[in-house]
Formats: C-alpha cells, structure tokens, sequence
C-alpha cells in the first residue's frame, strides 16, 4: 500500500451534465480520502471544478474575453468548491487546507521550498492540502497546461510515492474508448513511448486539458521515480482500490524511474521561466546523454544568449536546435566568454546541477 499520494481530480469527475457540482460524488471521493487518511496515509488533493462551480453560480454571465471569464468563474466558484470540501471533511474530524498556487511559484528555488515547506507543516499537522491554480490573478502565458501538470508537479516536489489522475475514462486506450477494438494499454514503462499515435487532442468539456496532455504528464512525474495511475473516478472506490491493490483495477500505469535529486526535480519544473540559453554541438550532445556522469564543458558551447549571472538557469539547445535541458550556471556570461578557448577550464554547468530532458 502507498504512503503518501497526490490526487487529481478532473472537472469532468466532479460536475454534471448540467454544469453544477456532483455533490454526491464529491462525497464519496472526500470520503475516501477521509479512510486512507485515517490510515496514516498522507493525501495531498489537487482539485479541479472551481471554474465549473462558477458556471453554475452565476447566471447571464455577461460577454467577455476568455481570461476574464476565467477569473470570473474561479473567484466565484472556488469559494463554494473549498467550502463544500471543509464541510464534507469536517464530518469526518479532519481539517482541509487551501493552498492557490501559479506557475510563478515554482519559478526560484526559494519559492519553491516555501511552497514545499507550506504542504510539508500541513502534513505534518494531518491536514488535508487542496490545491488549485490560482486562475484569478495567473497569467494566460504562464498559466499551467491544466491541474494535470500542476499535481505532477507537486508530486514530484513532495515526493509522493504515488499520483492518480482522476478522469472518466478508465485510461489511456490504443484509440478513442468508444471505437471498436480499442483496448486499454495496462503498462507504460519508460518515456520513449510515442502516446500522441493513438490519443485523441481533444480536450474535456469542462477541463483545459486532455487525455494527451495526462500521458504527457504521467510520463515525465514516473521519470521522477513516482509510480503513476490514471484511473476512472467515477468508479466507486477507485481511490482506496488503487492505494490498496491497483493490479486488478482497470486502468493505466505508468512504471516510475530512478528517484532524482531534489535539487534536480526543482530545475525540472523550470524550464518556462529562464531566457538565456547555451548551445552545444553534437559531441557535447551525445557526451550529455552517455551513460556517465558527464557536465557541460565550454569546448562544447558553440554559442550564448543572454547576460546571465553565477547561479541563473540556462537553456540548453543541442546541435539540432532541439532543447535537452536546464543547468545551473558555475559562472557568469563574461568569464564563460574569456574562457570559452579553454578546453580545460571547469564545466559551465556541472552534472550535479544538470536535468536532462527524458
């Protein structure tokens, strides 16, 4: 059994064809949560359905553009979503945090551990976390791709042993579930696997994302070391069968990798939020990608961008202009450009500080 877990839940778990809340599923999942809590396993809750609580609270909802609609409807409806689950987790003699978060807060290493300090204090005071992003105040350009992203990220930052994805499907299927000879794929180990080949882009009615976007997702959190289950929440007990016994539960797996360092996880959440970038040709491309321990040389540095300092993340583009990763600079733009002909001068970005993309 699991120890620790991030939960997503979906809009389309959580609301009904008429757009209000599902109250009483609402309750079954919170009551689940509720035994796996009692249990002492620790539940950290990424929940969805404040922009769907918001439509069905606010009636003529006047013509605008997409981002103040959205602010609109989260505002709105985020206070009813919280409100509902303190109430639901209150009957139970548990205690629900809120914690908003933007896609800016995993930007700098000390917003990072703030944050990470914020859910670790929560846990440890058996209090439930239930994190949304905080779509009245984001920015369309750094908004996260949906609350998929979001729980993996959080996922990975707290280390769970395990995130489920909540959806209305069963899973990832070979095709679109309701096509004929579309089977559900059981096990997805590794990051080669191509899944854009058989899942549709289309997204949910009420969600931002798709089932294309959660294999994206679910790939890269198990590449943490984190084992991934994307499962149907409209399932009775879904949440305690997959803690308990996932093998005999339909739905799909994702194999988790070797664990990363922490300060690695943190760089990998980063590389939205950094400009300057470094690149490399193919000899510095393929040494990166050996099976050695290997950091990033000057004499592999074909060319810079930006005036970066000691200590800022670098983009690192290969000889393809592909992006292959985010580093750490050992030093600034003007030594890099007085010692860029020194074949044996100490590495821009060292391996410790180094992230490959999978």
């Amino acid at each position: 059994m699991y120890r620790s877990i991030t939960v997503k839940i979906g809009s389309n778990v959580l609301t009904r064809p008429d757009r209000k809340l599902d109250l009483e599923r609402i309750s079954h999942i919170t009551d689940q949560i509720a035994t796996l809590h009692k249990q002492g396993i620790k539940v950290i809750l990424v929940s969805s359905g404040a922009v769907a609580s918001g439509r069905g609270m606010v009636t003529h909802l006047p013509k605008k553009d997409p981002v103040s609609e959205r602010q609109l409807l989260s505002s709105v409806g985020q206070i009813k979503l919280v409100s509902t689950y303190a109430s639901l987790f209150e009957a139970h003699g548990i205690t629900c945090a809120q914690v908003l978060v933007t896609k800016e807060d995993f930007r700098t290493r000390e917003h990072y551990l703030n944050m990470k300090n914020c859910l670790t204090t929560l846990l440890e005071h058996k209090i439930v976390p239930i994190i949304n992003e905080n779509d009245a105040v984001s920015v369309t350009a750094l908004m996260f791709t949906d609350n998929d992203e979001l729980a993996g990220l959080v996922a990975t930052m707290m280390n769970t042993e395990a995130y489920f994805i909540l959806s209305n499907v069963d899973g990832i299927y070979t095709g679109n579930p309701g096509d004929e000879g579309a089977r559900l794929i059981r096990e997805i180990a590794g990051t080669t696997t191509d899944l854009s080949g058989f899942i549709t882009a289309k997204k949910s009615n009420f969600g931002r994302g798709g089932m294309l976007t959660k294999g994206r997702v679910a790939q890269n959190t198990a590449a943490a070391g984190i084992a991934v289950h994307i499962a149907n929440g409209t399932r009775p007990n879904i949440l305690i069968d997959l803690a308990r016994n996932s093998e005999k539960i339909a739905h799909t797996r994702f194999v988790p990798g070797a664990p990363r360092p922490a300060f690695k996880k943190w760089i990998a959440c980063s590389a939205d939020f950094t400009s300057w970038e470094v690149h490399i040709n193919k000899g510095a491309s393929d040494a990166l990608h050996s099976k050695r321990a290997t950091s990033l040389l000057l004499a592999g540095v074909t060319s810079m961008q930006g005036d970066f300092k000691k200590g800022d993340l670098l983009r690192i583009i290969d000889h393809e202009k592909r992006l292959i990763g985010i580093g750490k600079a050992q030093y600034d733009r003007q030594k890099a450009n007085e010692h860029l002909a020194d074949p044996k001068y100490k590495p821009l970005v060292h391996y410790d500080y180094l992230y490959l993309f999978p």
